[in-house]
């Protein structure tokens, strides 16, 4: 692979650090500015891919563009790669690759031409070889010869993404690279964020798709009209919602002697009426289902159905907000 000068410090542990990090825009002709971004506060660890996750309007793109040094920071502090944003925006942008929402290819050049084109921004050494090297990374080898024009936006996507790696960055800008995308495409996207991540480089990914943020991400920040409302793991965030539900389907006569039964259940929360029959809250799910059965089997009680549903990061948008994020998307889409 191309590789970038040696340099005589290591990288550092954190690879974004913002505090306080606030954006506001003034308003014209005597009305009121606008606060989009307020007081956000965050670290991304070298080598994770960070999700920041919220609805159209929360303040994402504004703060990616604040840390790619694209819009000035009205307010706190930040520091990429170790390199203050406001200080430095020259050294940071050395560092960082950026993929925006909005594909900017020009579709007159071949997939080829517009690589080896970057690639000489950057002064790389060897052009070609490292153009068609990021063509095999994200997979449009093939089509490397045809006008950018004629690519899908699957495609167009991929071959942004090799775009934002010609020199190699250590903090990659991925700002919803899915969005408009088929599932099939956006599956494709997924893995290349993967194969880039785990190459070393740290990915810093802002989109409004749940399952998107489950998939990719080692950490999450829920962000919401510009403030970051709860962050953690995926699975950190869920398990704070607490319990699993188990709905036991149940004929309607059978639901007192079921309450009387399932009060034994080891790490029972609490019983409460479903539309289908009872939902059993319990700290362990699956590892309950057995016991559920055994208990209902012991009263005679035999039940239509057991199903079981865990906190997804709707539930937690849901109890940091105090409303989904599905239907801002929905309603975005529309």
């Amino acid at each position: 692979m191309t590789t970038q000068p040696a340099s005589n410090s290591p990288l550092p542990d954190v690879a974004i650090r913002a505090s306080g990090l606030a954006k506001r825009y003034r308003g014209s002709r005597g009305q009121e500015g606008q606060e989009a971004v307020r007081g956000i506060d965050l670290e991304v660890r070298r080598g994770e891919v960070f999700g920041f996750l919220g609805p159209n309007g929360a303040g994402k793109t504004t703060t990616v563009r604040m840390l790619c040094t694209l819009l000035p920071i009205s307010d706190g502090e930040a520091t990429v790669a170790g390199i203050d944003v406001a200080a430095d925006p020259a050294a940071v942008r050395n560092k960082i690759g950026v993929a925006l929402q909005d594909v900017g290819l020009d579709g007159r050049q071949s997939g080829r031409e517009l690589l080896e084109l970057q690639c000489g921004l950057y002064r790389i050494p060897d052009p070609a070889g490292r153009a068609a090297e990021l063509l095999e990374l994200v997979g449009l080898a093939e089509p490397a010869d045809r006008l950018v024009s004629t690519y899908s936006g699957g495609m167009k996507r991929r071959l942004d993404l090799a775009s934002a790696l010609v020199h190699e960055p250590d903090v990659l800008f991925l700002d919803e690279p899915t969005t408009g995308l088929d599932p099939a495409s956006r599956l494709t996207v997924w893995q290349e964020v993967r194969r880039i991540n785990q190459a070393g480089t740290t990915v810093f990914l802002t989109t409004q798709y749940l399952e998107e943020a489950d998939q990719l991400c080692d950490r999450v920040a829920i962000i919401d009209d510009g403030r970051i409302v709860n962050q953690g793991t995926p699975s950190e965030l869920k398990s704070e919602l607490g319990s699993d539900v188990l709905t036991i389907g149940l004929d309607p006569q059978e639901h007192g002697r079921a309450r009387i039964a399932l009060e034994n259940l080891t790490d029972l929360g609490h019983i409460t009426d479903a539309e289908e029959g009872l939902a059993v809250y319990v700290d362990d799910g699956a590892g309950s289902v057995a016991d559920v059965v055994r208990l209902l089997a012991e009263a005679d009680i035999r039940p239509r159905t057991v199903s079981l549903a865990r906190p997804t990061l709707d539930d937690v948008f849901l109890a940091s907000t105090g409303r989904r994020i599905e239907s801002n998307t929905a309603e975005a889409a529309s």
